[in-house]
C-alpha cells in the first residue's frame, strides 16, 4: 500500500515538474523581448503557471480528456517578438504592443470556441493529412530547438556568451535523461525526466550556478492580476493574424491529440469528437490567457515524447499535477522558489523530450508511401520555412505590419505551404489507374 501511494505521489510530482519545466523558459524569453523588470517577469511567470494549470485541467476533464499537458505556445512567441521589434522600429516602447497581443489571443479564442462548439472541425480535418501533421511537428521542433539550445547554453543577454559551466550541466541532464529513458528499467525509466532535473539542479547548487534563496518581500497569497498589460487593443492586422493563426492552432491540437492518443490508447478511436472538444477547450484557454496577460497556452505535442520516455499514461496523476500547479501559482513566495529552477536545466529536459517528438513526426510523414510528389512537397516546405527561420532580424521591416506577422514566422508559412500543396497537387488515382 505504501509503495502504491509512493508511486502515485511520484507520478503526480513528475507530471508537475514537466508542466513546470514547460512553463518557465518562454516567459523569460518574452520578458527579455519586452524589457520587463525582474518583478514583472516573476508576475508573468505566476500568471503563466496559473493558466497552464487551469487550462491543462480543463482539457483533461472536459476537453480532449487525455493526459496531455498545456503550455506556452512557441508559435505565439514569434508573434510576440515580431511585434516587439515593430514597436521599436516605430519609435515606441516594446511593451506598447502587449495590449494588442492580448486582443489577438482573445480573437483566436473566439474563433476556436465557435469552431469547437459547432462541431465543424471534422469538416476541415481532411486538410491535416499525416504529411501535414508530421511536417508541422518537425517544423515546431526545429523552431523551438534554437530557443532551447540557447537556454541550455545559458547565453547571457549582456555579453551574448555562454556560461560553459552551466551548459555542461544542462547537456549532462539532456544526455542522462536520454540514457535513462532508453537503457533504464522500472522506476528509473519511468521517472527519467524527474531524476535528470533533480540531479542537474543539485549539481547547479553545489557548483554555485543556482541559488536557493527566494525573494522575501512577496505576499503569502495573491490572485494573478487580470489585464496586467492594460486593456486589450485591436487593429485589422491583428485580426487577420489571429485568423491565420487559428489554422496553426488547429494543426497543433490535431498533432498533439493524435500523438498522445496513439501512445495512451494505441489508436485514434473517436478522434473527431476528441479534437472538437479539444478545440473548444482551447478557445477557453485562449480567453483565459488573454485576460490574464500571458502567452497563449496550447496542448503540447512534446507530451507524447514525455509519455514515451516515462510511461506515464494515466490521467489522474496528470489532473492532480495540473491542480497543484494552479494552486501553487496563488502563492507568490512558492512561485519564486519554483522559478529558481535554472532555465538551462529545464531546457535540457525539454530538449530530451523533443527527440521523441521528432521521431513521431518522421513516423507520421512516412505513414504513407513517400512518392515523388510527397518528397517534393516536403522539400519545398522545409527549404522555404526553415530558410525563413535563419533570416536576420528586420529583413522584412519595410513590409506592412500584417505581412511581417506572417513572413517572419517560418512555422506558419511552412504549415500554409504544405496544406496548400497537399490540396492543390493531388496524387494520381491509383485505384482508377489499376482498373
Amino acid at each position: 500500500m505504501k509503495n502504491k501511494y509512493l508511486g502515485e505521489g511520484l507520478s503526480i510530482f513528475q507530471w508537475f515538474i514537466f508542466l513546470l519545466a514547460n512553463s518557465i523558459a518562454l516567459p523569460i524569453v518574452i520578458g527579455g523581448a519586452f524589457q520587463l523588470s525582474a518583478d514583472e517577469i516573476a508576475s508573468l511567470m505566476q500568471r503563466v503557471f496559473f493558466v497552464v494549470g487551469i487550462s491543462s485541467f480543463i482539457q483533461g476533464w472536459i476537453g480532449h480528456r487525455l493526459p496531455l499537458a498545456d503550455g506556452p505556445a512557441g508559435s505565439w512567441v514569434s508573434i510576440f517578438v515580431i511585434l516587439a521589434d515593430i514597436s521599436i522600429q516605430q519609435g515606441q516602447a516594446a511593451r506598447d504592443a502587449l495590449p494588442l497581443l492580448e486582443s489577438g489571443i482573445i480573437v483566436a479564442g473566439v474563433i476556436l470556441l465557435v469552431l469547437g462548439s459547432l462541431g465543424v472541425v471534422q469538416k476541415i480535418l481532411f486538410l491535416f493529412t499525416p504529411l501535414v501533421t508530421g511536417s508541422f511537428l518537425l517544423l515546431l521542433a526545429l523552431q523551438l530547438s534554437g530557443v532551447f539550445l540557447e537556454g541550455m547554453l545559458a547565453v547571457s543577454e549582456d555579453t551574448l556568451r555562454p556560461d560553459y559551466g552551466m551548459a555542461l550541466i544542462s547537456f549532462g541532464v539532456f544526455a542522462l535523461i536520454i540514457l535513462m529513458s532508453n537503457k533504464g528499467r522500472g522506476w528509473v525509466k519511468s521517472y527519467a525526466v524527474l531524476i535528470g532535473i533533480l540531479i542537474g539542479w543539485g549539481l547547479a547548487l553545489l557548483t554555485g550556478k543556482a541559488s536557493i534563496y527566494a525573494a522575501t518581500n512577496t505576499s503569502v497569497m495573491s490572485l494573478p492580476k487580470m489585464f496586467a498589460w492594460g486593456l486589450p487593443e485591436l487593429n485589422a492586422g491583428m485580426i487577420v493574424t489571429a485568423i491565420l493563426f487559428t489554422f496553426l492552432l488547429i494543426a497543433n491540437t490535431i498533432a498533439a491529440v493524435t500523438a498522445v492518443q496513439q501512445n495512451v490508447e494505441q489508436g485514434t478511436k473517436g478522434l473527431d469528437k476528441t479534437i472538437n472538444r479539444g478545440i473548444f477547450a482551447g478557445g477557453l484557454s485562449h480567453f483565459l490567457s488573454g485576460g490574464m496577460s500571458t502567452i497563449a497556452v496550447v496542448p503540447l505535442p512534446v507530451t507524447a515524447g514525455f509519455i514515451q520516455i516515462t510511461g506515464q499514461k494515466r490521467k489522474s496523476p496528470f489532473l492532480f499535477a495540473a491542480i497543484l500547479l494552479a494552486l501553487l501559482a496563488l502563492l507568490p513566495s512558492i512561485v519564486h522558489i519554483l522559478a529558481l529552477l535554472p532555465g538551462p536545466i529545464a531546457n535540457g529536459a525539454l530538449m530530451a523530450s523533443f527527440i521523441n517528438m521528432i521521431g513521431i513526426a518522421l513516423k507520421s510523414i512516412s505513414q504513407d508511401p513517400l512518392t515523388e510528389r510527397r518528397l517534393t512537397i516536403l522539400g519545398i516546405t522545409f527549404l522555404i520555412s526553415i530558410g525563413l527561420m535563419f533570416l536576420p532580424d528586420g529583413v522584412f521591416a519595410t513590409l506592412p505590419a500584417i505581412m511581417q506577422y506572417v513572413v517572419n514566422n517560418g512555422l506558419l508559412v511552412g504549415t500554409i505551404i504544405v496544406i496548400l500543396l497537399e490540396q492543390l497537387w493531388k496524387e494520381p488515382n491509383i485505384n482508377q489507374a489499376s482498373s
